[in-house]
């Protein structure tokens, strides 16, 4: 499918990302609920620990950027507004990953009905440049903007309007989610822009991978940084 046109620059005057809705999906960071890939490395107490750091540090990010953010939480029933204070939160509901997709997005265009961008809270490292082009593909010819990740999957998804159907009968967890999802807009019709990869941080390898670009300055992230100087002290990363 082809790729719509790239952003290529922005002015400080009318930077696509000031306003624009952006929807996190995150799960609530109890110890042995989240990050379990990275717990039988770090623990479950200090994989949760990260979880959280994320959240902080994303929320300061993308609000930094001047983006009008939203979170959508797992469990249900878990405290997760005591994490975000101040900003929109919602539940997540559904038997799987498509169904709370389908209703979170839902909710967030009942509220504002601009073009949304939906992000896991496991990319705190997304690129400042890489949500303006989402921004901007879907204020030019794009419906659709996805994100992929090196597994087969993605790690945002940027809409100009509800698509429910890209979210029917996707195999999630499995490595042809982003497949299956590009299928889904061909058949609808649906005009798609690919962003540059990047990784969501689940394993070991990708947490070695965070931290180079912690160390290269590439990206600020005050609590996941402080974090991981506290753990790689103690000898745990």
């Amino acid at each position: 499918m082809p790729r719509s046109t790239r952003w290529s620059t922005t002015s400080s005057r009318s930077d696509p990302l000031r306003g624009m809705p952006v929807l996190v999906m995150a799960k609530h960071p109890a110890p042995g609920r989240v990050k379990t890939r990275l717990a039988g490395a770090l623990g479950a107490a200090a994989a949760a620990e990260l979880a959280r750091a994320f959240i902080a540090d994303l929320g300061v990010r993308l609000g930094g950027l001047g983006a009008s953010v939203a979170w959508a939480f797992w469990p249900p029933d878990a405290p997760f507004a005591g994490l975000v204070p101040g900003a929109p939160c919602v539940p997540q509901h559904g038997r799987d990953l498509g169904e709370r997709l389908r209703a979170a997005i839902a909710w967030a265009f009942a509220r504002d009905p601009r073009p949304l961008a939906i992000l896991g809270a496991d990319v705190p490292h997304v690129e400042a440049a890489t949500l303006r082009e989402a921004a901007t593909a879907l204020a030019g010819d794009a419906d659709v903007v996805l994100g992929p990740t090196p597994d087969g999957g993605y790690y945002l998804l940027a809409l100009r309007a509800p698509q429910p159907a890209l979210f029917e009968r996707v195999p999630w967890g499995g490595s042809r989610v982003l497949a299956v999802t590009l299928e889904r807009a061909r058949a609808a019709g649906l005009r798609v822009h690919l962003l540059p990869a990047t990784f969501d941080v689940d394993t070991p390898a990708d947490l070695a991978a965070l931290r180079q670009l912690l160390a290269a300055g590439t990206v600020v992230l005050p609590e996941t940084a402080a974090l991981l100087e506290r753990l790689g002290r103690a000898g745990m990363a």
